[in-house]
């Protein structure tokens, strides 16, 4: 095709895709409006819509998205219209996402939306600063109003005094029985202990017996004394659905006075520990929680110092929560027993979609068994990260083994491990048929070279909607990124998915590597001879 074809092709395209045609839009509405009044976790906590009034506003969003989409296509007059109907998509999603937090509409509100800063009182933006009374009397005067609507509050970000805790506490005390929603991280910055000890003291009482599902009290440098001084509000919540203590400084003695404090309703279906110093005692403590707490989720114990006797009591209490879809212990030392008994684990947590594993020493064995207990037990795996984990080719064949029934994967994080092209080449076989949603694979630092590098590059240069291939770190010589770049603009992926080869070792390519058990499959000509494997068929 010549330059003047492309051209003419190129604008004919751009004009197919925008404006969309009236049967398109109204089709969009008809979705929207089956969206907003079908049942859902939105209509459970919010109140489920009308047919009538999802009509209503399905109409509203659409023209609204399109007026905004049509006002971002004028911006860009050269493009080809696919950036408008991304924008049109996001908007209509955005919108609707706020309908359903909206719940049905009050019946005497009969114009419009209701907008979400009237449920969500809010006064974290900004920079971080000290809060005291005259100004949180001023700051909060409009959760004081009566009357009003405000269900979730949000104080992060502001450092409260004594003094400001005083003035809010009667002012949150007013307004608790209509409060699900309450985030009080960062709340007691640069305060002296005894100081941010009587402000959570203050606040806990204020809000003691208000029926929250969701509580943050992150990044408040908690330990066991600040839990405790939330203890009056811990106590009280019967209905808490998600909870979240990152960054608190949760050491021991801390994880289990949360268990102590914590009712055990069975409610709970987000849990975060994430950068606490807990160690294997105090997930031992969280262990006892997790027994309670069959409805859970999410969980995300990552960055809390487990070695591997927590780590084994942490992935056997999960088993008791069947419900999970994400599960977070990255940044641990559990090691490769604590791996055999979470793959062990695995055969129960079938609804699992996203497993982030990464720097838990798990190693070839540990490895091995988890990737065995992903393929036969967790079918709709959409998220798997197990980087740095020193795997090396002989765990390849098991991890590509699953990958390769795992259709629904989008993001595959294998970074910084030992698989070299022998296990690059496997995973990149695994990959090939199929995985259409894959959006991102990472095998960056993983000693590989010229072939496994272009193996990769085919295996996901015909996945239209692939976003990010990451081998920096590796040994790719300049001819082999030269082919690695052909290979993506010749496919449907785009050659802008290509990460950053700032630390990519040209050099390297040359060095001689040490012998493995079975270096046959490592020669570089023998893998040369197995490209032929993985072409990539062009339209």
């Amino acid at each position: 095709m010549d330059a003047t074809s492309q051209e003419f092709h190129s604008r004919t395209f751009s004009i197919k895709l925008w404006p969309p045609s009236s049967s398109t839009r109204m089709m969009l509405v008809e979705k929207m409006t089956k969206t907003l009044s079908s049942e859902s976790i939105f209509s459970r906590k919010y109140g489920l819509l009308s047919k009538e009034e999802a009509l209503e506003n399905a109409k509203k969003i659409e023209d609204e998205s399109f007026t905004a989409a049509s006002e971002h296509f004028q911006n860009e007059p050269d493009g080809d219209g696919s950036s408008a109907i991304q924008f049109y998509a996001k908007q209509s999603s955005k919108l609707m996402l706020e309908v359903l937090k909206r719940g049905p509409r009050p019946k005497e509100d009969v114009e419009g939306f209701v907008k979400p800063t009237e449920t969500v009182f809010d006064i974290s933006g900004g920079t971080r600063s000290f809060i005291y009374a005259e100004e949180a009397s001023q700051l909060l005067s409009p959760l004081a109003q009566k009357g009003n609507s405000y269900k979730k509050i949000c104080f992060s970000n502001r450092s409260f005094g004594v003094d400001a805790a005083e003035v809010a506490a009667p002012i949150l005390a007013s307004v608790k029985e209509q409060l699900t929603e309450v985030d009080l991280s960062d709340i007691v910055a640069g305060r002296p202990e005894d100081e941010a000890l009587e402000v959570m003291k203050i606040f806990s009482s204020a809000l003691e017996g208000c029926v929250l599902r969701y509580l943050n009290l992150s990044d408040n440098a908690l330990g066991e004394k600040g839990v405790r001084a939330f203890g009056a509000l811990l106590k009280s919540q019967n209905s808490l659905e998600e909870l979240y203590l990152m960054n608190d400084g949760i050491s021991e003695e801390a994880a289990k006075a949360v268990c102590e404090l914590i009712p055990s309703t069975g409610k709970l279906k987000i849990l975060h520990f994430h950068n606490n110093m807990t160690g294997d005692e105090g997930a031992i403590a969280i262990s006892e929680l997790l027994k309670h707490s069959p409805n859970l989720e999410d969980f995300r114990c990552s960055s809390t110092r487990v070695d591997s006797e927590g780590g084994i009591e942490l992935a056997k209490a999960l088993e008791t929560c069947a419900h999970l879809k994400r599960i977070d212990l990255r940044d641990n030392i559990f090691g490769v027993e604590a791996g055999i008994t979470l793959s062990k684990t695995l055969e129960e947590l079938v609804h699992v979609t996203e497993i982030y594993l990464s720097y838990l020493n798990l190693e070839d064995e540990g490895t091995i068994a988890i990737a065995n207990a992903l393929k036969e037990f967790v079918p709709s795996l959409e998220v798997l990260d197990i980087a740095g984990n020193e795997i090396t080719p002989k765990a390849a064949q098991a991890l590509a083994d699953c990958v390769s029934v795992k259709k629904s994967l989008r993001k595959l994080i294998l970074s910084e491990n030992e698989l070299k092209d022998q296990g690059a080449l496997l995973i990149a076989k695994a990959l090939e048929d199929g995985h259409t949603q894959l959006e991102e694979l990472d095998l960056s630092y993983n000693m590989i070279m010229r072939v496994g590098a272009r193996c990769l590059a085919q295996a996901v240069s015909n996945k239209s909607d692939f976003k990010l291939l990451n081998i920096n770190g590796n040994a790719i010589s300049n001819e082999g990124i030269d082919e690695i770049k052909e290979i993506l603009k010749n496919g449907k992926a785009s050659e802008n998915v290509l990460g950053p080869l700032d630390e990519n070792d040209v050099e390297g390519e040359g060095e001689e590597g040490e012998e493995e058990e079975g270096a046959a499959e490592d020669d570089q000509g023998e893998l040369e001879s197995k490209l032929q494997h993985l072409k990539v068929e062009q339209d």
